[in-house]
């Protein structure tokens, strides 16, 4: 909140012209996999539409990126897991018939060669293979945490311990799921199905699933996402992955993008990130006079954007965003058709779609302030202005 007020977390724009969903879409298509379900449930209506205009594939080859809202197909119940989301949705694998069935998270940042991970799971013969990623035990407990043997295979798993363990040889690192999983089809189908009669479950992959699959003394393995080979991914960027459930994690993930040997390369042609592509006009940058000179350094800009004799540092501008004279942009992100007026000031900004700044405004340098204005403003300091948001000038 409040980039999700109006919309689901995938679906939240990221690095100026993408959406969240759109990397762990484009990791399965740049890895060969091209029939793909999306479950959705809260407030999905964007990103529905972002998937339907966005994500077309090849029918004819049965290639096919389908958004699936949630219909209580069980009961009256809306989805009470990312379990349950899987068991009011199995007449879709019913429907397809799968050898194994990804299970993957639509809300991180990454790059990843699934195939790579299936190659594993397969060669392994596991029922279940969870992707893994070292982590400071210091943010552990924010995740599932395990304990692997020699092979790979999970002897513990623990979802947000308090007291997380760590890994052996490095007592400051916790070996944390990310979330995605391949199962083996019959595998996935009889623990969600069991798992279902249970009235005191969560309904929750790593509370319920994945304790019970162990607990039945099934073959469950981690993936070292460390191990993971993207073509024209340089070695410093092996293993970057970003889960943005925060506002400061989601701007610093943003920003990451920015730097001059950024770990998340979007300029990798042999790994691109797909997504809409809208007819916008190139960015133009105008003025050139003493404090008026339209200028973006260490920044992304989209296409349709005019910096007219503003100045933009380390920031992220979407599509048709408009910077008027004298203004300056630090540090920020400003989604979609945002409009600057002259003499604005903005730092640590988040400004979501559609907003304008009025002339003389500062934000970003009084967080007491920013409050009385209705601002969110996060304990580090980051300020972040809402769609919709009518901002007075006065104040």
């Amino acid at each position: 909140m409040p980039l999700t007020r109006d919309r689901a977390k995938p679906g939240v724009p990221f690095g100026g012209r993408y959406r969240i969903i759109d990397f762990v879409l484009s990791n399965f298509v740049n890895s060969g996999f091209y029939r793909i379900k999306v479950l959705t449930q809260y407030k999905s209506q964007s990103l529905s539409t972002h998937l339907s205009r966005a994500w077309r594939l090849a029918r004819v080859l049965d290639h096919f990126v389908e958004a699936v809202p949630a219909q209580q197909r069980t009961g009256l119940d809306w989805y009470k897991g990312s379990a349950d989301a899987v068991f009011q949705n199995l007449n879709l694998i019913d429907d397809e018939d799968p050898t194994d069935v990804a299970v993957f998270g639509g809300d991180h940042i990454y790059f990843m060669d699934v195939s790579q991970m299936l190659k594993q799971h397969r060669a392994v013969e596991a029922h279940l293979t969870i992707a893994a990623i070292p982590v400071p035990k210091e943010e552990a407990s924010a995740f599932g945490i395990l304990e692997v043997d020699d092979e790979g295979r999970i002897l513990t798993f623990e979802e947000k311990p308090k007291d997380p363990k760590t890994m052996p040889g490095r007592p400051d690192w916790c070996l944390a799921s990310m979330g995605n999983y391949f199962f083996e089809r019959r595998a996935l189908v009889d623990a969600v199905v069991q798992d279902a009669t249970r009235r005191d479950s969560a309904h929750d992959f790593g509370r319920n699933i994945i304790p019970d699959m162990m607990a039945a003394g099934l073959r469950v393995f981690a993936y070292d996402f460390s191990t993971n080979h993207i073509p024209g991914q340089p070695e410093r960027g092996r293993g970057y992955w970003r889960d943005v459930g925060t506002l400061a994690q989601y701007h610093q993930a943003s920003l990451d993008l920015v730097g001059v040997n950024p770990l998340l390369n979007l300029y990798n042609p042999h790994w691109p990130i797909r997504s809409d592509y809208l007819p916008d006009p190139p960015a133009k940058f105008v003025h050139d006079e003493p404090d008026r000179t339209g200028i973006a350094l260490q920044s992304l800009v989209c296409d349709g954007v005019i910096i007219s004799g503003g100045r933009i540092h380390r920031s992220i501008l979407g599509p048709r965003v408009r910077v008027h004279s004298f203004s300056r942009v630090e540090s920020s992100i400003l989604f979609d058709r945002v409009v600057v007026h002259r003499h604005v000031q903005l730092r640590r900004c988040i400004v979501d779609k559609d907003v304008v700044i009025p002339a003389g405004m500062k934000i970003g340098f009084d967080s007491e302030l920013d409050q009385r204005r209705g601002l969110t403003v996060t304990r580090d300091g980051l300020t972040v202005i809402p769609k919709g948001m009518l901002l007075d000038p006065t104040s």
